[in-house]
């Protein structure tokens, strides 16, 4: 099996474009994307045919470094996208199918080859799960929202000042397995800072529909004006908010690799 390794933001996903669906995709995710056992990644992405009756070119599987199965992730759309345009299957403009529903994905070159820019329509951000008390300070905000996968974004005074991968994975827990998003105004008020705790992965650099969630928080908050910058360790991505959230950012080839 040939795969491509793309990240967009340093949230790097392996890509398989495939016929049909591995019986062992989970157990296969997990031993590829095992850091000094596998190749390593995020996340392994199936790109699988389209649907005609669905009008779709493209769909999408994703299974998180763990095995688990994920509905949707904002970056590995754009690394699926890059896979999908390099191998000259479809156009500029893509018609994905997901676990989360029909994402549409256009796609730019940029000045370096290995690089494409990408605009995502990622769907409406609508509420998430109902959360009663998460055991954090008093006074702090939180929130809730679903952008097909479900996020809990809490607004701190500095994300540089807490621990991401202990308060993440606890809070994780604690509110039954959604991913975990802390938020700060960028200085100058221009924006926020994001940090992240993805279920399945653990902390990383960047995630796509968490940046369209704590963006539409943010606003809703009073913290940004919109467009939304987020940014991110990885580097940042714009979010512009309406009746569905448009998450734009690049992602990068980085190499292809046979495995078994």
């Amino acid at each position: 099996m040939q795969l491509t390794k793309h990240h967009g933001l340093g949230n790097d996903f392996l890509i398989a474009l495939a016929n049909a669906l591995p019986a062992d995709a989970p157990a296969l995710a997990e031993a590829v994307c095992h850091r000094t056992r596998g190749v390593g990644a995020d996340g392994l992405i199936f790109g699988l045919p389209g649907d005609a009756e669905a009008g779709t070119n493209v769909t999408m599987v994703l299974f998180n470094a763990d095995g688990s199965r994920a509905e949707m992730s904002g970056n590995g759309i754009r690394c699926l996208a890059q896979a999908v345009v390099a191998r000259g299957g479809c156009g500029v403009e893509l018609r994905i199918g997901t676990d989360a529903g029909l994402r549409v994905v256009s796609v730019e070159p940029s000045d370096d080859p290995s690089v494409i820019q990408a605009r995502v329509d990622m769907g409406p951000v609508s509420a998430g799960p109902a959360l009663g008390e998460i055991g954090y300070p008093d006074g702090l905000r939180f929130t809730t929202a679903d952008v097909g996968n479900p996020h809990l974004i809490i607004h701190i005074p500095d994300v540089h000042a807490i621990d991401v991968a202990a308060d993440g994975e606890r809070l994780s827990r604690l509110a039954r397995g959604v991913n975990v998003e802390f938020i700060s105004p960028r200085p100058g008020g221009e924006g926020i800072e994001l940090r992240v705790w993805e279920r399945g992965v653990g902390v990383t650099e960047a995630c796509g529909t968490g940046a369209c969630a704590a963006a539409q928080a943010a606003h809703d908050w009073g913290l940004t004006s919109q467009p939304v910058l987020v940014s991110m360790p990885g580097g940042n991505v714009i979010v512009e908010l309406g009746d569905t959230a448009v998450l734009i950012g690049p992602a990068e080839y980085i190499a292809a690799v046979d495995y078994g």
